[in-house]
């Protein structure tokens, strides 16, 4: 998968408890079509669609719950919206085929097959892109998971060892996420971060996922409502090291960033 110039995925939630209130959207007709148009009339390129939260400490979903919230969705905005990319944002083989049918163009995978052993076998037989994100335990658990030797080299393996999995499993597209908040500190983020063009060398696009999380709020004193600006700040720092695609709450302001960036990094 060639990407000539960076990417935005919209996020877009179907979950009651994400840690960013804002991007919870009302499983109704007008609730998440009003956002999708707002996000395609802003110039995104993919929208995320996800049923289950994956913020610290999240609480399970049924897999019956998040099918309920994210397949209809996924129906009535290709139906609204045919040319528009879809990724399902699932760690569940069966979501993501369900998705897939229903008319998704990627699979997100928070857990790269770790928490569903036949994700990433699913996956290869749907034959589309495959997002694989770094992430040690699961939601609930990650946070006690952020002890390593060399979080730089440990990632690259966990990624060495995906994408030869994933080759094995006849997927063609596979992106790779550090997982930014995922089993990481407050400190480990930014040390990925600056480091992140290292992980070019596994000639796989990278997506980044930072959007008004606590690396920024937190380290800035302030709340996820008022984190828009250091997002910003941040994603213009992770186009420069190499990002691909910027996973966001907010189209308008990264896009804006990225046709800047592109001025300065044609």
């Amino acid at each position: 998968m060639v990407l000539d110039r960076p990417w935005i995925m919209g996020i877009l939630n179907l979950t009651p408890d994400s840690f960013f209130e804002k991007s919870r959207v009302l499983n109704s007709r007008e609730g998440f079509l009003k956002v999708a148009e707002k996000m395609i009339l802003d110039g995104v390129d993919i929208l995320d669609i996800g049923g289950y939260s994956s913020r610290p400490m999240a609480e399970d979903v049924s897999l019956e719950e998040e099918l309920n919230r994210t397949i209809l969705t996924i129906e009535k905005i290709k139906n609204e919206f045919p040319d528009i990319l879809i990724s399902i944002d699932t760690f569940r083989s069966t979501v993501a085929e369900e998705g897939v049918a229903a008319g998704a163009d990627f699979v997100n995978d928070i857990s790269a097959g770790e928490l569903d052993p036949l994700m990433i076998e699913k996956v290869g037989k749907l034959n589309v892109p495959y997002i694989a994100m770094h992430m040690n335990g699961t939601p609930k658990t990650m946070q006690q998971n952020s002890d390593y030797h060399n979080i730089l080299t440990e990632i690259m393996h966990y990624f060495s060892k995906k994408l030869n999995l994933c080759m094995k499993a006849g997927i063609k597209d596979v992106l790779i996420d550090p997982g930014f908040g995922f089993s990481k500190t407050l400190e480990q983020n930014y040390w990925i971060l600056k480091n992140l063009a290292y992980f070019k060398t596994i000639q796989a696009p990278i997506l980044v996922g930072i959007s008004r999380k606590s690396m920024i709020y937190k380290k800035l004193g302030i709340t996820a409502d008022e984190a828009l600006n250091g997002t910003t700040a941040l994603h213009m720092a992770t186009l420069i090291k190499g990002a691909n695609i910027l996973r966001v709450h907010d189209v308008k302001e990264a896009k804006e960033t990225v046709k800047l960036y592109k001025e300065i990094y044609p």
